[in-house]
């Protein structure tokens, strides 16, 4: 490979959640083991080398005041989205910046839904949604994913439009890829949701943050381009934090073609004076969408393959009684341990103290709500990957073997 994924990178000391916060209450890193952070969703790899020379040419100016963001930003986002996705036709009109995913969600809540409303949401439910439903009044409805006999995860068609009509529901959030489950939706099951919201004159904010990583030969496929509906009712969310570990320098920003929503969006986001872009953030996203950051971003995909692959096989055949859907996008693992903990005689709280206890950093999963689950980052150098799961082998989950 042409970049570096393989060194080990010691984050300690350099503002690191994920390398200073232990999440798990009363869990201990016991002395021989280091720290494996694989919690929180960033990446222990380094940037794009030209995210770092974009911000760099920049920084030699040395005059920092104020600025509009430039036509070359704009400019990229609209190749970006036409390579990767395949969206044609994207103006800058339709593009705005948010300083982050979860901003233009609570832009977009406060837009188009009233305190004590109802929003619905899939479940497993990511956290940053439940955070900023609830610190907004906002009531989440969940309709579970299912997982059907091949064990992926499916949505449940018919339980959301009940649930939207009994709740009252217009406004609704859609994860695309989902997070935690890992699932690439395809653009039948993209459809089908969409008539479920067309039908029921639902507004869809689109989570989109991950869309840049599939696994395999995935395609991503944006909300917006299924049909002439859902480019017009929904707002979607993406930026290049996830894709290129960027999320310290904050930067995101929507696509909304509906000029109606886009009005009340820019509106709602100008009200506080908050979402102003930084100036690194936007020469970093220019040189993230740049072609030596494609380059880039598609070696990146394969390593994450690589890693999740060998993951998902060591555990389904090591680990009897820890289930999980294989993961098509993001590299998040989502592990469903009810069995194993019923087979042991053990508390989630104990397996999850036993694998800090190894220095296996890793997130409790029931905070997403579904019972009896861990997620895991894979976005490591993969022999860091092979060591925590050795780790968790050896003292975790056959110790007693």
């Amino acid at each position: 490979m042409k970049y570096d994924f393989t060194s080990v990178i010691d984050r300690t000391g350099k503002d690191s959640i994920a390398w200073e916060n232990i999440p798990v209450p009363n869990a201990e890193i016991a002395e021989g083991f280091d720290r494996i952070p694989m919690w929180v969703a960033d990446m222990n790899f380094q940037t794009a080398p030209s995210v770092c020379e974009a911000i760099t040419k920049r920084l030699e100016h040395q005059v920092f005041g104020y600025f509009n963001p430039s036509e070359e930003y704009y400019n990229s986002i609209i190749n970006w989205q036409k390579v990767r996705n395949g969206v044609e036709g994207l103006t800058k009109e339709a593009i705005g910046y948010e300083n982050g995913v979860l901003g233009g969600v609570v832009a977009a809540l406060q837009a188009f839904s009233a305190p004590g409303e109802a929003i619905l949401v899939h479940s497993p439910t990511y956290t940053g949604f439940t955070s900023v439903l609830n610190n907004n009044g906002r009531r989440a409805v969940h309709t579970e994913l299912k997982r059907d006999a091949e064990g992926i995860w499916r949505m449940d068609y018919a339980d959301m439009d009940k649930k939207i009509k009994e709740n009252h529901i217009h406004l609704a959030i859609f994860c695309s890829p989902h997070n935690p489950s890992g699932r690439v939706w395809k653009r039948e099951e993209i459809e089908a949701a969409m008539e479920v919201y067309r039908k029921n004159d639902c507004i869809v904010i689109s989570d989109e943050i991950w869309s840049d990583l599939t696994l395999g030969n995935r395609q991503h496929i944006p909300t917006q381009t299924v049909s002439e509906d859902a480019k017009n009712r929904t707002i979607a969310m993406y930026a290049p934090t996830k894709t290129f570990n960027l999320a310290g320098l904050i930067g995101s920003y929507h696509i909304v073609y509906n000029p109606y929503l886009r009005d009340r969006m820019d509106k709602q986001t100008s009200l506080f004076h908050y979402n102003n872009m930084n100036i690194f953030s936007m020469h970093g996203l220019i040189g993230a969408y740049s072609k030596d950051g494609q380059e880039w971003a598609d070696e990146l995909k394969a390593v994450l393959t690589e890693n999740m692959e060998w993951a998902y096989d060591f555990i389904t055949k090591n680990w009897d009684g820890v289930e999980l859907a294989k993961p098509e996008g993001t590299y998040m693992l989502y592990l469903d341990c009810h069995k194993w903990c019923e087979a042991h005689h053990k508390t989630m709280d104990e397996l999850l103290q036993a694998g800090v206890k190894v220095g296996v950093i890793w997130q409790d999963g029931r905070a997403f709500f579904y019972p009896d689950s861990i997620r895991m980052n894979l976005a490591q150098p993969f022999s860091r990957v092979q060591e925590a799961f050795h780790r968790l082998d050896k003292y975790v989950f056959r110790a007693e073997s």
